[in-house]
C-alpha cells in the first residue's frame, strides 16, 4: 500500500526566533555538495581536472605479431588521451612522444601492416612514427573532421573519412586525394545535436551502423551511405546566436520515413560505384558487414521495428545480394545482433535472440533451407559480437554466465566446440585478443573500480594489471558500499533485481533516506559508471541509500522479460519501481516517507511519470531530458512504441494528460538544444502543470544537448540543482511526512 497524501505540499507553518532558526538549520544540514571535507566527494571534484577517476585506456590495438599492444590513455586524468605502448607480457609500459610540444591529444591509432610504424591521428594531422626509435612524420594535414582509419589489405594506402567522404593516402606517391564524392553538409548552424548530421555521408546512421571495409584482395570498399535529405526539417532554436537562429535538423517522428541507409561498393582500381538493391532502406537498418576471406561480403540487416532480421551475402558484381537467413518475430523491440565470419568463409556466425536468452549461432549458407546451430550455452546471454581469432580457430565473446550482475569474458573453439570461461574477477570485462591468439588484453570495471587494462595469456592466466588511471586523491575517498538484492513482484511471478549504494560508515540502526536513480534498464550492474556513478557516490555521502532496478526491458532475465517492454513504455516497468519501494519499506534502515526518483532520457520519463501516475510513491523527483510525448520519439523508437496509425493508444499516452496529478516535488531539468527529446516537449508539460495549478521547479540551459550529463559547466550546474532539490526535501523528515 501507498502512504496517503493530501494534495497540499506546504507544511503547518510555525514562526521561530532567528536565532533558533539557525541553530536548526546548522544541525539538520547535510554537508554543502560543493564544500570539501577530508574523504568526501563535491561537484567540483566529479567536473574539474584532473578527473577523479582517472581517463580510461581506450581503442586498444594490437600489432600484427601479437608482440606489441598500443592504447590511448592519459596517466594524469586529462581530457585527451596519448599514445602508450606495452609489451604481449605487460612489461615496458611507454608513452609514445608527441611529434611536437604542441601536438593535441591522439583521436585514434592502428599500425602499419608489418608493425614497424604507428599511424596516428593528431588532431588535423595524420603522423607516422616510426619503432622503436619514435621518428615522426607528417603524411597529411586535413581540412575536415576525419575518422575511421584503416589500412587496405596490402598496407600501400591508408583510408579515412571526411566530410562524409571516403579519403585516402597513398604511401607510394605520397598524396592524399578524395576517393568519392557523396557527401552533403548538416543543414544545422551548430556544432550540437545527435541529429546534427551531414545530408549524407559515408558513415553511421543516427544511432549505429558500420562504416566501410576493404575486400580481403584490396580491389573494392563496401561503403555504408547514408542519405537523410527525405525526413523532416525540424527547428532546434539557438537562443545564444546573436540573432535566434531557428537551426534547421534532420529529424523524424514516429511513423515517418527514416534516413535512408544504402549499401554501395567501390572499384578501387577504377573509381566507380555499385549499388546493389536492398529492399526498404528507409525501414531498414544496416547493423553490419563483412568480407570473407574468399571475398564474399556477409550483411546483416534488421527492420528499424526490429521485428525483422535478415543475412545476406554478395558476391561485388552481383546486382541482388542472397538472402541466407530471416528471423521474424513481432515481440522482438531490441536489434542487439551481430555477425561474422568463420575463419573457413563457409559457415556465419551470428549473434541472435532466437531463443530465450542471447546465443551465437552458426550457419552454413551453402545449404538451403540453411540449418543453423547453438554454439553457446542456452542458459545465459551473449552480450557482446563475436571476436575471430582465425589463427587459432577461437571466437572470443562476453556473457552473464556467473550472474546478471557481471560480464565476463568466455571463449569457443570451432573445432571443439567447448566454450570456457576466460575471465573471473568480479565485474565487466571487454576482451581484445591478439591476432596471434596467444594474449588477451581486457578492459575491466567493477562498482569500486575505474576502468583499467589488464592483458594475460588466451586463458586468462597470468594477469597484470597494466595501467592506473585514477589520482591518489581517489584513493582518499569514502566511498559507498554496493549491495545486491532481489524480490518479489507486485503484479506477477517475476523476481526483480536490485543495486543499493550504502552510505559510507553505514549504521543500520538509523532511518535514512532513499534515492532511486538514475533509473533505466540495464542498471544492476557490477562496472564503473561514470559521472553518474560518482555522483551516486555522492549522494551516498550526502546521507542517502541509492537504488537502481532492472525494470522490464532489461536484458538478462529472459525473453519475457525484456520484451514486457513492447508498447507499454511508463507502464509495468514503473509497477517494478514500486515494487522495489514495496521492499525497500520492510527494511528497518529505509525511512518509508523519504523516498526519491530521478532519472535521464527514458529515466526522466519513468521519473515524471511515476510522480504524475502514482502520486504519493515519491516525495520528490528529477526528471532529466525527459521524453514525455511519444508523438516527438524518434524514428528508431518505433520498435518499442511503434507508429500511430498502427497503436493510437500508445501515443495518448502523453504526460500533459496528468498534470492535474501532481502532489509531489518535481524537478524538470532540460537541455534547449535537445535533439532527442525536444525541448518543445517539456516546455508544453510545464506550460499545462502552470495551467493546472501545480508548483514545480524547473531548471533548463540554453547550450545543453540530451548529453548534458557531460557537458562540463551544463552538467556541474543542472546536477547541483539536482542535489538541492533532495536535501530540500528529504533531508527533512518532516518535509514528506503524512499530511506534509
Amino acid at each position: 500500500m501507498h502512504l496517503s497524501r493530501s494534495t497540499s505540499r506546504s507544511c503547518t507553518r510555525v514562526r521561530w526566533p532567528l536565532e533558533i532558526v539557525i541553530a536548526l538549520a546548522a544541525a539538520w544540514s547535510l554537508p554543502r555538495a560543493d564544500a570539501a571535507a577530508p574523504g568526501q566527494l563535491t561537484l567540483d571534484q566529479l567536473f574539474t581536472l584532473p578527473k577523479l577517476a582517472g581517463t580510461a585506456p581506450a581503442q586498444l590495438t594490437w600489432s600484427p605479431d601479437g608482440a606489441h599492444l598500443a592504447f590511448l590513455w592519459s596517466d594524469a586524468g586529462a581530457a585527451v588521451r596519448e599514445l602508450w605502448l606495452v609489451s604481449a607480457t605487460g612489461e615496458g609500459l611507454r608513452r609514445v612522444n608527441a611529434p611536437t610540444d604542441a601536438a593535441p591529444g591522439v583521436s585514434q591509432v592502428l599500425w602499419s601492416k608489418g608493425g614497424q610504424h604507428l599511424i596516428t591521428l593528431r588532431g588535423d594531422g595524420l603522423w607516422q612514427t616510426r619503432l622503436p626509435g619514435e621518428e615522426h612524420e607528417l603524411l597529411a594535414t586535413l581540412a575536415g573532421d576525419a575518422s575511421a582509419l584503416a589500412l587496405s589489405p596490402d598496407g600501400t594506402r591508408l583510408t579515412w573519412l571526411q566530410d562524409g567522404d571516403l579519403w585516402q593516402y597513398d604511401f607510394r606517391a605520397q598524396v592524399s586525394d578524395v576517393l568519392t564524392t557523396l557527401g552533403l553538409p548538416s543543414l544545422s548552424s551548430l556544432p550540437a545535436g545527435r541529429y546534427r548530421r551531414p545530408e549524407r555521408e559515408i558513415g553511421p546512421g543516427i544511432w549505429s551502423g558500420p562504416t566501410y571495409a576493404w575486400s580481403p584482395d584490396g580491389r573494392h570498399i563496401a561503403l555504408h551511405v547514408v542519405d537523410r535529405r527525405g525526413m523532416r526539417q525540424v527547428p532546434f532554436p539557438n537562443y545564444l546566436a546573436a540573432e535566434t537562429d531557428p537551426n534547421f535538423v534532420r529529424r523524424g517522428y514516429p511513423g515517418d520515413p527514416n534516413e535512408s541507409r544504402t549499401l554501395a561498393l567501390l572499384d578501387v582500381m577504377t573509381g566507380e560505384m555499385h549499388w546493389p538493391s536492398l529492399p526498404a532502406s528507409t525501414a531498414n537498418q544496416i547493423i553490419d558487414f563483412s568480407w570473407s576471406p574468399q571475398g564474399v561480403l556477409l550483411i546483416d540487416v534488421a527492420s528499424d521495428t526490429a521485428v525483422d532480421r535478415w543475412l545476406y551475402t554478395l558476391i561485388p558484381g552481383e546486382d541482388t545480394p542472397q538472402a541466407r537467413w530471416h528471423g521474424h518475430r513481432p515481440s522482438r523491440i531490441y536489434t542487439a545482433f551481430a555477425s561474422a565470419w568463420d575463419p573457413s568463409g563457409e559457415r556465419l556466425i551470428f549473434l541472435s535472440d532466437t531463443e530465450d536468452r542471447y546465443g551465437l549461432y552458426a550457419l552454413d549458407p551453402g545449404q538451403a533451407p540453411p540449418p543453423f546451430t547453438r554454439l553457446t550455452n542456452p542458459a545465459y546471454d551473449v552480450l557482446s559480437a563475436p571476436t575471430v581469432v582465425p589463427a587459432r580457430g577461437l571466437v572470443y565473446f562476453t556473457g552473464n554466465g556467473a550472474g546478471p550482475y557481471d560480464q565476463h569474458v568466455y571463449r569457443l573453439s570451432l573445432a571443439s566446440g567447448e566454450t570456457e570461461q576466460v575471465t573471473r574477477v568480479p565485474g565487466r570485462h571487454v576482451p581484445f585478443p591478439s591476432p596471434d591468439g596467444q594474449w588477451l588484453a581486457t578492459l575491466h570495471s567493477a562498482d569500486d573500480q575505474p576502468t583499467e587494462l589488464f592483458i594475460s595469456r588466451s586463458d586468462g592466466s597470468e594477469r597484470q594489471r597494466v595501467t592506473r588511471s585514477p589520482p591518489r586523491e581517489f584513493l582518499d575517498i569514502a566511498w559507498g558500499t554496493p549491495r545486491y538484492v532481489s524480490f518479489a513482484s507486485r503484479i506477477d511471478d517475476q523476481v526483480l533485481h536490485a543495486r543499493l549504494l550504502l552510505p559510507p560508515n553505514f549504521d543500520a540502526s538509523r532511518r535514512y533516506p532513499v534515492l532511486f536513480g538514475p533509473v533505466y534498464s540495464n542498471t544492476v550492474r557490477n562496472r564503473w559508471s561514470g559521472t553518474y556513478g560518482l555522483v551516486q557516490h555522492l549522494l551516498a555521502q550526502r546521507g542517502y541509500v541509492v537504488v537502481q532496478v532492472d525494470v522490464r526491458g532489461s536484458t538478462g532475465y529472459g525473453r519475457d522479460f525484456r520484451e514486457a517492454f513492447l508498447t507499454d513504455f511508463a507502464g509495468n516497468d514503473i509497477e517494478d519501481l514500486a515494487s522495489a519501494a514495496d521492499y525497500l519499506k520492510s527494511l528497518p534502515y529505509v525511512d518509508d516517507r523519504r523516498l526519491g526518483i530521478w532519472g535521464s532520457s527514458y529515466g526522466g520519463t519513468l521519473a515524471v511519470y511515476s510522480l504524475l501516475t502514482k502520486p504519493g510513491l515519491f516525495c520528490a523527483g528529477v526528471a532529466a531530458a525527459a521524453a514525455v510525448d511519444p508523438y516527438f520519439f524518434g524514428t528508431d523508437d518505433v520498435a518499442i512504441v511503434r507508429q500511430p496509425a498502427t497503436h493510437p493508444e500508445i501515443f495518448a499516452r502523453q504526460a500533459r494528460h496528468h498534470a492535474a496529478k501532481l502532489e509531489d516535488h518535481l524537478l524538470l531539468i532540460h537541455g534547449m538544444q535537445d535533439q532527442v527529446v525536444p525541448f518543445k516537449t517539456i516546455a508544453v508539460l510545464a506550460d499545462e502543470l502552470i495551467r493546472a495549478g501545480k508548483d514545480f521547479a524547473f531548471a533548463f540551459a540554453p547550450g545543453a544537448t540530451h548529453g548534458w550529463s557531460r557537458e562540463g559547466p551544463y552538467a556541474r550546474y543542472l546536477f547541483g540543482k539536482l542535489v538541492a532539490h533532495f536535501d530540500r526535501y528529504l533531508k527533512d523528515e518532516a518535509a514528506c511526512s503524512n499530511g506534509a
